[in-house]
């Protein structure tokens, strides 16, 4: 299948969805990157930005889509299967909520979803239970949105924080393919 794979700005977390993506490729899909603007420009600690990419671009075989005329037609040209993002953080997901599509991995959603096609969500965020759990409650209601299992990754120090368990995307991605929750959805 051909699976729409969008990289957001949760810098600790790019590793362990580089290895799901790895899986998938594994698996046989084809897979068509796209990045936020954070994604594309910040060097962090876990690595540049641009080596991030090229590493991306490298084991997808083609390259990242990177600006919003250039995620437009992912729904009605490519047409995905699927669409993951991992990691999608709080800010994405907010925007996903109200409609907010500025960036091309928001922008890519919304094309992706107009043909009623499943978005599989790979939430990290160190404000899930607090900030961004109305929208969590809120996008785990709507109609072909699904999201991978969530735990806390570190209840006594970051009590609020929420991170999806990276190595069940690829087992996420069959499960919202037949249009059902991967449960449960708290670790």
């Amino acid at each position: 299948m051909l699976i729409c794979y969008g990289f957001c700005s949760s810098f600790c977390t790019v590793e362990r969805s580089f290895r799901a993506m790895e899986e998938l490729k594994r698996r046989g899909h084809d897979i068509l990157p796209v990045c936020s603007y954070h994604f594309e420009s910040t060097d962090t600690r876990f690595g540049s930005a641009k080596k991030q990419i090229e590493r991306i671009e490298a084991l997808c075989g083609r390259p990242m889509i990177r600006t919003i005329s250039e995620a437009e037609p992912v729904g009605p040209i490519h047409r995905p299967d699927l669409m993951i993002l991992a990691p999608c953080t709080g800010n994405t997901l907010a925007k996903l909520r109200l409609g907010i599509s500025d960036t091309p991995v928001t922008l890519a959603a919304k094309a992706h979803m107009r043909g009623g096609r499943p978005l599989l969500i790979a939430f990290a965020s160190n404000d899930g239970l607090s900030g961004n759990f109305e929208n969590l409650a809120h996008l785990y209601g709507r109609k072909n949105i699904y999201f991978v299992p969530l735990c806390q990754d570190d209840p006594i120090n970051k009590p609020h924080s929420l991170v999806c368990a990276f190595e069940q995307i690829p087992d996420a991605a069959l499960a919202a393919l037949e249009g059902r929750q991967l449960l449960p959805l708290f670790r």
